[in-house]
This record gives C-alpha cells, structure tokens and sequence, in this order.
C-alpha cells in the first residue's frame, strides 16, 4: 500500500484520514461555547445576614372588583345563615361594586374599598353588635390570583390564599424553571391606574430580597423568560453533532473502499 509523507511523517492513507477526522473533529466540538452556570442567589456570601428586607407583614387594601368571601359566625345559628346566604350573591361571596361598596344583609351598603381584610372585618363585627350575639366575620378574598407563564414546569395561574406570595414562592409552586430558563431575567408585569408596569429581576442576585417587586400583587403575571442564547448554543452543537455523524460515516466508508481499491 502506499504511504502519504507529510512534513517527514509517513501515514498510510487510511490512517491519515482517520487522523484528519479525530483533530477535525476534536477541535471542533472543543470550540462549542461553555455554557454559564445559571443558579438562585449566585452573589450571596456564605455565612452572611443580609438587611434592608422587605415587609412581609404589608395588608393589601380592598378595591373595587374585588370578589370577597365573608363568613359571619355567632351564637345564632339561625341568623348565622341569613348572613352568610344573601340573595345576588354567591352563597358567601361578595363582590365590592364601582363605588367600594357591598350589599349585606341588615346593614345594607356596606363601604369596603380601602380597608384590609382584618380592618373590614373588625368594621363589620361592630356593625352586626345590634342584631348578632358575639359576631364573629372572617373575610377572603376570592379572586386574587398571579399568573406564571414561559419556562416553567407547569405554567397556571395560582390563587394568592395568604396575603402576599413571593416571586419565588410562585415560580416553585410552579415546578421550579426550567433547564432552558435564565434564572437573571424573570419578568413581572403588574398593572396600575391603567398602566401596564414591567420589571425585571434577577434571581441571580441575592438583592431580589430588598426589591419591592419581590412580594408579587394580585394580578401579577410572572414570566420566566428562556434562554435563547443557550438553545442557539443546543441547536448548533446538536446540528454538529448529527452531520459529524453522517460525514464520520460517508468518510468511513470512503477509506473502506480506497482501502480496498488501493490494497
């Protein structure tokens, strides 16, 4: 068989073609961009105490169309339910009208916007003294959700049962994000007095726990925004990965039959 020289090294040319596709091939996939390292709280120290927080206690206020859930308890069972089944309203759910108000029974309108729940509640037990024994109220709200949408597990809209849910309790309530996900650039879009507000905050970074965005409002929508630069990066390096394949084959073949030819 003959032998190829090359600046003093001999090869067959089987051999020198086999050599050609392994450093083709190696310098190759050795050039595919790293890909960062995407993590929560990538900038917090160890053993740290971090200050400047924000409020977790903060009560959000009753609006108009709001849809609230009042349950009124007292020692009158029988009155108990003439309260708590109203006629326009859905079993125990009141809806707070264009001017903030409710319908309830014996009190008639009733101004709601503008207290928080526990405000509105300490209202109504006074307002019910005359006609109830020990008046007890409880009020939900019913309609207060956020919506988390984009690269999450399971993207769905969640009911705020509690008073304030964080942006990250809402992201792993929703399976966590995803692979594909940047963790650094997660969108909030909160509407108010007609406007529609956009903020972006990054997970990455462990002052996301002094941002007043970091408590989500009713209404919020929440948007994990993929990482186009990551699946480019996946595309590319999966496109190589498939026509190294074909070529490594086609080539394969191609020094079998010049092996044989030239035997």
């Amino acid at each position: 068989m003959k032998r190829v020289y090359y600046n003093g090294l001999s090869f067959k040319p089987t051999g020198f073609i086999l050599a050609a596709i392994l450093f083709f091939g190696t310098y190759l996939l050795s050039s595919c961009t790293p890909t960062k390292s995407s993590f929560y709280f990538k900038t917090l120290q160890k053993d740290t105490t971090l200050s400047g927080m924000v409020n977790k206690d903060l009560e959000s206020k009753i609006v108009k169309g709001d849809n609230l859930g009042i349950i009124i308890s007292s020692l009158s069972k029988e009155e108990d339910l003439l309260f708590n089944s109203v006629p326009g309203s859905a079993g125990s759910a009141f809806l707070v009208d264009q001017d903030g108000n409710i319908l309830l029974h014996k009190l008639g309108t009733v101004k709601a916007a503008g207290y928080t729940r526990k405000e509105f509640s300490a209202v109504l037990q006074k307002s019910l003294i005359p006609y109830l024994k020990d008046p007890i109220v409880s009020v939900q709200y019913l309609n207060h959700k956020i919506t988390v949408m984009g690269e999450v597990e399971r993207p769905q809209v969640i009911n705020m049962v509690d008073e304030q849910l964080s942006v990250i309790d809402a992201i792993v309530i929703s399976g966590d994000v995803k692979q594909n996900a940047r963790r650094d650039n997660i969108l909030v879009i909160r509407e108010e007095d007609n406007q529609k507000k956009v903020k972006i905050l990054n997970l990455e970074d462990h002052s996301i726990f002094s941002s007043p965005w970091y408590y989500l409002q009713p209404n919020d929508i929440v948007y994990v925004v993929p990482d186009e630069a990551k699946r480019q990066r996946d595309e590319r390096r999966s496109r190589f990965q498939t026509n190294f394949a074909i070529a490594s084959a086609a080539i394969s073949l191609l020094v079998i039959i010049l092996d044989r030819i030239l035997r």
